[in-house]
């Protein structure tokens, strides 16, 4: 007699890793075996310091949260999501509660079934081990590795997920006390630091751990007595680590090890001073702070309040990466990609405000360096809007429409922390929000009857990018310019000029150039004078080659370099020089909590004043080059 329920739940588990690594009759096996729980909202499928449950979790349907002490959401768990697993492997007590924050059916899966089908699996234990170092639920899904942590080959596979490369954050001073305590004094004082471990130490060295479990596992069963020494009960030897371990490292050595606590020392060994401990709630609290966790948290934001606190995550998250030298156009990529979630986020959140549904098809640009990818630091907005053409006797109803949404997704993101743009160059001003029709005539006023304002217009709108709409038309959009600038080649020429008006910005002695007068007098515009050549050469030399598929300034270069074997060392030192001055510039605005364009060049050291120096032969010869390449002697 057929099991249907079996059946069922065959069909949806083998579309889910790791189920979908093993074969029919494994699967049916376990399905046979499944237990099937109902939770309504608030249920807990289990609590912090809960006794093991010998299964893990699938959720079918509905989800589930995973909190930390204080009802912090770590992690939300949906459809095909698994929980419950580490604890499992750990054969402890639950660290963290999983509950039901909307109805849900779970399904139950007992750790012997674990044990005989999935971890003997080589492609199954593999999707169990990537999501313990990636620290995901589902490692292999777009959602989880795809652009927004993707390191497109900046390190290799092994290495290669963000997560492995976070360093944990190791708390310092920890609490420590000498081998001839007693056990009463070791938890007085554990009790009055308010912390859950304590190090024994000799000589600075760590020799044994006591933890609260050893506290209820052997003094309060009546094991030992409280006057004995803290050696009777403490584990050892300790396992250590060094100080810039990382989340996934961190994670695997305690579930290899089944402790919750690790001792950082200076070198990584047990022969070495202690500088500090860590403990499975730090990891917890290093996880909710990393990339996944933020985009997750932007998805559940239901104000702009709440997305200004993910935003401001996010600059502590970068001034961490920036610390460890991770490469900066990989910090660019990751933070590019929470600005455009936030932004998504509240066009979504705006036009719920609307109380109606946009009139006709739409899209919402940002321009600029955001457009780029190479917003960092919380600088001004710039976006426009692009809105499918309507008949004329709607037009201005529906112009009249996106207008009011452009100011509520504006006003939204200045509470975010994108100030309003000074120039007006935002969606919410009628001349940026602008039906098909009325931008490819607007793109080609400005290519076919050029001047000073038009061109610099175009180096600011021609690097959009799409963050939220209708994908056709922005291709739309982005063909009527290459169609225009076809029939009237002479505009790159005049883009050419734009592009090395502002040359290396040193004097005749070799001397930094810096502003005069005004209110930045004596600074150095990194801005102007060093990124924005780069940025203008790159923009020139892509539109020239019909290249519309890349606005990031590094990727041009890139794609530049392909291009043109013959000159690709040059574009290899651009990317290199530009590179530079975006970490130069980050590092600055973080220091000081602006957008750190103007800084005091005596700040830096002579070693940073000549790196800095360095990137300005680029700027030299990409000019150079645009000169020769457009023939611009004639014309200057």
């Amino acid at each position: 007699m057929k099991n249907t329920i079996a059946e069922r739940i065959y069909d949806f588990l083998k579309d889910f890793p790791p189920f979908n690594a093993l074969d029919e009759g494994q699967l049916m096996t376990i399905c046979e075996q499944v237990k099937i729980g109902y939770y309504d909202v608030g249920d807990y499928v289990f609590q912090k310091e809960d006794d093991l449950h010998d299964v893990f979790y699938v959720v079918k349907d509905g989800a589930v949260g995973i909190f930390r002490e204080g009802d912090v959401l770590v992690d939300e768990c949906d459809e095909g999501d698994i929980f419950g697993l580490r604890a499992l492997i750990r054969q402890s007590a639950y660290l963290l509660s999983a509950k039901a924050i909307e109805e849900s059916i779970v399904y139950a899966i007992s750790s012997d079934l674990l044990e005989a089908y999935i971890t003997s699996n080589i492609d199954a234990n593999k999707f169990i081990m990537a999501s313990f170092a990636s620290n995901t639920l589902n490692p292999y899904l777009d959602r989880d590795i795809g652009r927004p942590y993707s390191l497109e080959g900046e390190f290799n596979q092994q290495t290669g997920h963000l997560a492995y490369l976070q360093n944990v954050g190791v708390k310092k001073n920890p609490v420590t006390c000498s081998e001839d305590t007693n056990i009463m004094t070791a938890a007085i004082t554990m009790t009055e630091k308010k912390v859950g471990s304590i190090i024994i130490t000799n000589n600075d060295k760590p020799r044994g751990i006591i933890t609260d479990k050893d506290l209820r596992t052997k003094i309060a069963t009546g094991k030992y007595s409280i006057s004995n020494s803290v050696t009777q009960i403490m584990s050892s030897p300790v396992i250590t680590v060094p100080e810039n371990i990382s989340i996934a490292e961190a994670q695997i050595t305690m579930l290899r090890n089944k402790i919750t606590h690790l001792c950082v020392t200076k070198d990584g060994t047990n022969d070495s001073v202690l500088v500090g401990v860590l403990s499975e709630h730090d990891i917890v609290v290093a996880q909710s702070n990393n990339p996944s966790y933020l985009i997750k948290e932007v998805k559940r934001a239901e104000t702009a309040i709440k997305l200004h606190e993910v935003r401001q995550k996010s600059q502590g998250l970068m001034q961490r990466y920036l610390d460890q030298h991770i490469p900066v156009s990989l910090v660019s990529k990751i933070i590019s990609a929470i600005n455009e979630a936030i932004c998504q986020k509240v066009i979504e959140l705006s036009i719920d405000e609307m109380g109606q549904r946009p009139p006709t098809a739409f899209s919402w640009l940002s321009l600029g360096s955001q457009g780029r990818g190479e917003q960092l630091l919380l600088t001004d907005q710039d976006n426009a809007l692009v809105f499918g053409d309507v008949p004329p006797e709607h037009q201005e109803k529906t112009k009249t429409y996106f207008l009011a949404f452009a100011q509520l997704v504006t006003e939204k993101l200045n509470v975010v922390g994108f100030e309003f743009c000074p120039a007006e160059m935002m969606a919410s001003n009628s001349k940026w929000c602008l039906s098909l029709t009325e931008w490819k005539n607007q793109f080609n006023d400005w290519i076919t009857k050029p001047d000073e304002d038009k061109i610099m217009l175009s180096t600011i709108f021609f690097d959009y990018d799409r963050v939220y709409g209708d994908a056709n038309l922005v291709d739309r959009m982005s063909d009527s310019i290459f169609q225009s600038i076809d029939n009237y080649g002479i505009f790159l020429n005049f883009l050419a000029l734009n592009a090395i008006k502002n040359p290396p910005p040193l004097s005749f002695f070799r001397q930094f150039l810096v502003e005069s007068s005004g209110e930045h007098k004596d600074l150095f515009d990194i801005k102007s004078r060093a990124m924005m050549p780069l940025v203008d050469a790159a923009r020139l030399l892509v539109l020239s080659n019909s290249i519309k598929e890349h606005n990031n300034t590094i990727k041009r270069f890139e794609v530049l370099a392909g291009l043109e074997p013959q000159n690709k060392d040059l574009y290899n030192a651009c990317i290199d020089a530009f590179k530079v001055l975006l970490r130069f510039r980050t590092v600055e605005g973080l220091k000081h909590n602006d957008s750190g364009r103007f800084f005091d060049l005596k700040s830096l050291s002579k070693a940073n004043r000549l790196k800095l120096k360095g990137c300005f032969g680029a700027i030299k010869d990409i000019q150079e080059l645009i000169k020769v390449r457009f023939k611009l002697a004639q014309i200057m």
